[in-house]
């Protein structure tokens, strides 16, 4: 019988870095060292099934505080954002485009292990007018030495999943902000340990969820706290898109990193494209809070079926047992009563949406298609073109950046922009620690509540106990000056 806490071990005779090292190895050994091996241990050894009391044990189990919040800590104002980038593959190879096109950014160190990728962005930096950055390629770990310089003031993370914690704390423990891109770890310890060393090194740790930057997503958010959609009551997101095809390509995800997760872990191993959004909408964190999740997974068969279709015979994918969800679908609930539904699947055909959808006592949004229905604006129960409303609740940053640069829209670029000018100008960033803690905890809950057959999961309380004074968010004032 499968043992789903068992990690089935890949063929490690191809992929290597330049120094010949196999980087399926090293994925593999930090993901075992990082994910379903020590799910059960990180989170009191069982899943929860008492759900009478499990709001309250989310606040009894916080550990000690071992430094003051972060909530409205401001960034130190600087001029010239100094900016050293992590991981130079897909993601983080293409998003050094948009630091070097936002004016008062350098930046000053590159680290992959893949020569190649290196050099290419240091190319980049150099085009774009800039001194050559330096570069650190000795290894999975030369990332340690790029958190050591001292001309750094942010580090950006786009590397596996399996690396994004260790790094986020190198970044922290050297004394630099830091941004990591989605999930920002995958256990429960290591979110906490996140929020403690935000606050006990006084550096700022905080998810890059470009969705919270979409363009729907942030005039929804700004009807939503002008009272168009009267007392909030539901949302919902997702990430439903189909990575079938990307997943078993040798070439995009190295390693395969990406699809070994599915041998890993159960539950929602993506919830942040969804929750974030839905998140700011019900101010969760400013006002209310998240207190438990129920999730559900139906049989894993699509990259099994995938596989079996498109992939010849010597595979190193035939070595493979996948136990994620095909579809993952949460229901979470808020101290104030809310109900926000989440889903994930990548891994059967279906167009992509993140759903995105917003209810309450005057009306709903629905994205995938757009379409709203809030009263009295709409009669006869036939929905209302959202695009009415972009004049009045467009959110400043997307009228004045009405054609950004980049991918996704457009959200990725308004993302590191604004995250660019808070340090710039000495703000306070539109989300912390708190909330890449709280729009993270799904991955370690999903797959205890799915493996409990549903029972609820206590969220903890990252803020201890301040959610509940209302405070600024995305929905952001247009600075001064």
């Amino acid at each position: 019988m499968h043992d789903e806490n068992a990690t089935p071990v890949p063929d490690d005779s191809t992929d290597t870095t330049a120094e010949g090292q196999s980087r399926r190895a090293v994925l593999r050994t930090a993901g075992l060292a990082g994910a379903g091996l020590g799910i059960g241990a990180f989170t009191g050894g069982t899943a929860r099934a008492d759900a009478p009391e499990i709001a309250a044990s989310a606040v009894d189990a916080a550990p000690a505080r071992k430094g003051d919040t972060m909530i409205g800590v401001p960034f130190q104002r600087r001029s010239t954002v100094r900016v050293g980038i992590i991981g130079l593959g897909n993601r983080g190879g293409s998003m050094i485009d948009l630091f070097l096109a936002i004016p008062g950014v350098r930046v000053v160190a590159l680290c992959d292990p893949v020569k190649e990728k290196t050099a290419a962005a240091a190319k980049k930096v150099t085009t774009a007018g800039q001194p050559a950055p330096a570069t650190y390629t000795k290894g999975d770990h030369d990332y340690e030495n790029l958190c050591k310089r001292g001309d750094i003031d942010f580090v950006y993370v786009a590397t596996p999943w399996d690396f994004h914690f260790d790094m986020a704390k190198s970044a922290l423990l050297n004394g630099k902000h830091v941004g990591v891109e989605c999930p920002i770890a995958l256990q429960l310890d290591q979110l906490w340990e996140l929020v403690d060393l935000s606050e006990r090194t006084r550096r700022h740790c905080v998810q890059l969820e470009n969705c919270c930057y979409g363009k729907n997503e942030m005039r929804v958010l700004r009807m939503a706290h002008a009272g168009k959609f009267g007392d909030l009551l539901h949302g919902a997101g997702a990430y439903n898109h189909d990575l079938r095809g990307l997943m078993f390509d040798p070439d995009y995800y190295e390693g395969p990193w990406r699809r070994l997760w599915h041998t890993r872990l159960r539950g929602d191993l993506y919830p942040n494209h969804g929750f974030g959004p839905v998140a700011n909408y019900m101010d969760v964190n400013r006002g209310d809070r998240v207190t438990h999740i129920s999730s559900f997974g139906t049989p894993a068969l699509g990259l099994a079926q995938y596989r079996k279709e498109n992939m010849p015979s010597g595979d190193p994918s035939w070595k493979e047992t996948y136990i994620e969800s095909d579809r993952t679908i949460s229901l979470v609930q808020t101290a104030k009563g809310r109900v926000i539904r989440l889903e994930h699947d990548v891994s059967t055909p279906h167009p992509y949406s993140r759903v995105n959808s917003l209810g309450g006592t005057r009306g709903v949004f629905e994205d995938y298609p757009e379409r709203i229905y809030i009263e009295p604006d709409h009669t006869n129960d036939e929905w209302g073109d959202f695009s009415k409303y972009a004049a009045e609740f467009d959110h400043w940053l997307w009228k004045e950046h009405a054609n950004p640069p980049g991918g996704h829209g457009g959200m990725d670029y308004i993302m590191i922009f604004r995250l660019m000018q808070t340090m710039q100008l000495g703000l306070v960033p539109d989300f912390d620690v708190y909330d890449a803690a709280t729009w993270t905890s799904p991955v370690p809950l999903s797959h205890l509540s799915i493996k409990a057959k549903g029972a609820p999961q206590a969220i903890p309380d990252f803020t201890r106990g301040l959610w509940k004074k209302a405070r600024p968010g995305v929905d952001s004032e247009k600075p001064k000056g």
